[in-house]
């Protein structure tokens, strides 16, 4: 869609009577969510989230929204309003505000994590209005916020509660219904009935473990399974992977090392952040005295050590993925070590854990993670807590988001199953565009999406063609011809071939020395007009040599011919 088509359909846009919802992130895909409300001049936006690159996407190392739409209406947009602290729900902050500026809203453990990114960013001049469960916050002339307390797996999580023209529009935000919260903190579900009682237009309501029969496990349960653990391991050093965010567990943790007597060593870059910053705003409680830093734990004995790292989803570059593989020098593996790996895998993670996991052993320490004992709680809701939140609301229209395409579907056909008119579901995919009135509920259109790539300082500057190329030379290779010239009679004064990542240099001196030969031949037969034109040789000698190579190794690297003057 171009700049003006845009232009001309926010125009249409301003006169339709309904409730225009955007999805620019978080359907038939797990992460980056955002989802925008548009009516009338107002737009407000929720959740503004990252995902991490798929393995066809290398060297890239975030990816985030495409906010396209955003920008071009941002004299419009009202505000950001984030339900919770997770990265894929608050990663893309820094950003979406260098261009889009605009005040952001959320819960104090929420913010204080956002305004941390910033501050790493480097941005200044940001809005950050700190709000709580059951405050209601007006955008514009068209939409109130009204924030609600939901269980999850980090504090300060939120469903939203969002008054327009047409209705409210609830959304869950992530959730879990917890009767035992860490906290004590339960959902509050007295209010989301009374909503519910009163009416709900439109239910936008997460799908992640839809696939889950049941309910879900307390994380008071995971505390019970730590005990078990810790107690069964006395003597031995004990080393916790979990993610930083899970605040909650991390207090459990520390409370357990209280109760045996261990020291807690913070490990990796954000569990150092977290912690600190969750302990400064009081969602973290611990005596410092209990703290040592990972530099001195060789100070401690195994038996009075705890090492809360970072790793859960065997990313590379973490805390205990590098212990697997001896590239952590401040921590050795052995045998008397018993690693805790308190997650589940995200979709798409389950090899990468299992090569951490593989590698553990291998070190000879024991292993423990959720299929063997309850060391994990997810913080999502299983069908048993969807069906509670979808029966307390009893919404006109529903559309199911934050998940894969399957998860979308179940979580449709489940509403069905529970009296759902099919025709009041709408199944989306981003860059989806939803109109709602008083009785309808119709796609319209659809605006620019899909993501950008972030690549060190780059922001979009990665697009399908230099994807194409790094997978490219990832899979076959390359084959460098370089050529020198005499510019004044066309004379072929220098010529050498080389290759990376194609195949040894020094094992295959015939296939350069043929590819030279191909070169050669080429190059004589040309008239002195065509040699003339460097662009069109270029592209000659790559079509010759690439066909050689294929006749002689069934491959195809990228061939890349450089011409110097001479």
């Amino acid at each position: 869609m171009t700049r003006q088509e845009n232009v001309k359909d926010n125009a249409v846009a301003k006169k339709h009577e309904g409730l225009r919802v955007i999805f620019l992130g978080g359907l038939c895909e797990i992460g980056k969510n955002m989802t925008a409300l548009e009516y009338g001049d107002d737009i407000i936006v929720v959740d503004c989230g990252l995902t991490f690159p798929s393995i066809d996407m290398p060297g890239v190392d975030l990816v985030i929204p495409d906010i396209t739409y955003l920008v071009e209406n941002r004299d419009r947009v009202r505000g950001i309003v984030l339900t919770h602290g997770h990265e894929d729900h608050i990663g893309a902050m820094p950003y979406v505000l260098k261009d889009l500026n605009v005040p952001v809203f959320g819960t104090k453990i929420t913010l204080a994590l956002v305004e941390g990114k910033l501050r790493e960013h480097k941005l200044e001049n940001f809005v950050l209005n700190t709000v709580a469960p059951k405050q209601v916050v007006p955008f514009g002339k068209s939409f109130r916020v009204e924030f609600i307390r939901v269980n999850h797996s980090i504090a300060g999580s939120c469903a939203l509660a969002i008054n327009t023209p047409v209705g409210v529009v609830f959304h869950t935000g992530d959730f879990k219904i917890d009767f035992t919260p860490v906290d004590g903190a339960i959902a509050d579900l007295p209010r989301i009935a009374e909503i519910g009682k009163h009416g709900v237009q439109l239910l936008l309501s997460e799908s992640t473990n839809v696939e889950r029969t049941g309910h879900s496990m307390s994380e008071a349960g995971v505390y019970r399974g730590l005990n078990t653990i810790f107690n069964d391991n006395e003597g031995r050093r004990i080393i916790i992977a979990t993610f930083s965010s899970n605040i909650h567990r991390i207090q459990q943790i520390i409370d357990l090392a209280v109760k045996y007597k261990r020291k807690v060593a913070f490990s990796g870059r954000s569990m150092l952040n977290v912690a600190e910053i969750a302990a400064k705003i009081g969602e973290l409680r611990y005596d410092k005295d209990i703290v040592v830093d990972i530099d001195r734990i060789k100070n401690v004995a195994d038996k009075e050590l705890i090492i809360l790292a970072t790793g859960s989803q065997g990313e590379p570059s973490a805390a205990l993925t590098r212990m697997s593989t001896d590239e952590f020098n401040k921590v050795t593996i052995g045998a008397n070590d018993t690693i805790i790996i308190s997650a589940t895998p995200i979709p798409g993670n389950e090899r990468m854990v299992s090569n951490v996991v593989n590698n553990l052993y291998r070190k000879g320490a024991r292993v423990v993670y959720e299929s063997l004992a309850e060391v994990h709680a997810s913080g999502h809701a299983y069908q048993d807590e969807l069906r509670m939140m979808y029966s307390l609301l009893r919404p006109k229209f529903f559309v199911p988001i934050h998940g894969e395409y399957r998860h979308l579907k179940k979580h449709a056909e489940m509403a069905m199953s529970m009296g759902h008119p099919p025709q009041n579901i709408f199944l989306g995919d981003v860059g989806n565009v939803v109109e709602v009135t008083k009785s309808t509920i119709k796609q319209v259109n659809n605006v620019p999406s899909g993501y950008l790539l972030v690549d060190g300082l780059g922001v979009g500057d990665v697009g399908s063609t230099v994807l194409r190329d790094r997978k490219h030379l990832s899979e076959d290779g390359m084959f460098m011809v370089v050529l020198g010239i005499d510019r004044r009679n066309g004379e072929l004064t220098a010529l050498d071939v080389t290759s990376r990542g194609f195949v040894y240099i020094r094992e295959n001196d015939d296939l350069f020395e043929g590819a030279k030969q191909v070169i050669k031949d080429l190059y004589e037969a040309l008239d002195q007009k065509e040699l003339a034109d460097w662009g069109n040789l270029k592209n000659t000698i790559r079509k010759d040599v690439a066909n050689y190579l294929f006749k002689k190794t069934q491959r195809r690297p990228m061939i890349l011919t450089m011409i110097l003057e001479s």
